[in-house]
């Protein structure tokens, strides 16, 4: 990404200053998010969908539901499967073709967040034992990128997962009717994890970072968070965290999960 890269020295130089003041750019405090919007049900083709915008950041979410066989060590269990797009016409960073690593590990983080938390019954997905199991695709496309794709898209696989129906299932011909939706929702539980990322630029701690903010930061560390509970932690970047710097990044997320669960509680039900 370093050709694309657009945060000149001066910029950035003018961005550590205002962090060490306590101010960003936009106005924000450092542990303050942007604006957060959310639209459901954007797709016809989904069992389940959602458009999320973080600031300038927006990123679509969509749900599909396909049969497949179980994993071995889990024949009673259905899968899940995440995948992530970061389409060019969302920055000029990204480029068509094979998957680039920070789409790879944009769908690991948020299908280790979600996958660890337990939200999903894996169980209830099972159809017959060893042969055949509902599969859960979770598919993420950026639509613009202006930081923070990680967060966006973790709050849109959840609003979408909650929002989604299971496809009608012919038992008799053994598939499924595509097109034609069900009542019945997917089995999740209340626990709602949440990807919240903290960055570390200087000695500063930020979540929600601009592009300009992101291209700076030092240490990045997402946290899947719901309500006390802590499913999934993953770090990025090359700085090192001290033990305070971490207690401090758990105390912001602590406070950023109540904050963002408030915005979406009510696609949530």
């Amino acid at each position: 990404m370093d050709k694309f890269q657009t945060t000149s020295e001066i910029t950035g130089e003018r961005i550590k200053q205002y962090l060490a003041q306590g101010k960003r750019f936009d106005g924000r405090k450092l542990d303050e998010l942007r604006k957060i919007e959310i639209e459901v049900g954007v797709s016809k083709k989904a069992e389940g969908s959602c458009r999320v915008r973080i600031g300038k950041t927006e990123v679509i979410v969509g749900i599909k539901m396909g049969i497949g066989t179980p994993y071995a060590d889990s024949p009673n269990k259905g899968n899940l499967m995440t995948t992530a797009e970061l389409t060019p016409l969302s920055s000029p960073r990204f480029e068509p073709g094979p998957p680039r690593f920070e789409a790879i590990e944009l769908s690991r983080v948020i299908d280790r967040g979600i996958r660890e938390s337990k939200v999903i019954d894996f169980e209830k997905l099972c159809i017959k034992e060893g042969e055949k199991v509902w599969t859960i695709f979770i598919d993420i496309y950026s639509i613009n990128n202006d930081g923070n794709l990680m967060d966006a898209a973790g709050i849109g696989a959840i609003i979408a997962l909650k929002n989604a129906r299971f496809p009608k299932y012919d038992e008799k011909n053994e598939q499924i009717v595509f097109g034609e939706l069900t009542d019945k929702k997917l089995p999740l539980s209340d626990n709602i994890p949440i990807a919240i990322t903290a960055h570390k630029i200087g000695d500063n701690i930020i979540i929600d970072p601009t592009q300009e903010e992101e291209d700076l930061s030092e240490a990045r560390v997402t946290i899947g968070f719901s309500d006390g509970i802590i499913s999934s932690i993953q770090k990025g970047n090359s700085a090192p965290l001290s033990f305070e710097e971490m207690e401090k990044i758990l105390e912001i997320v602590k406070k950023s999960w109540k904050n963002i669960f408030k915005k979406i509680e009510k696609f949530l039900e």
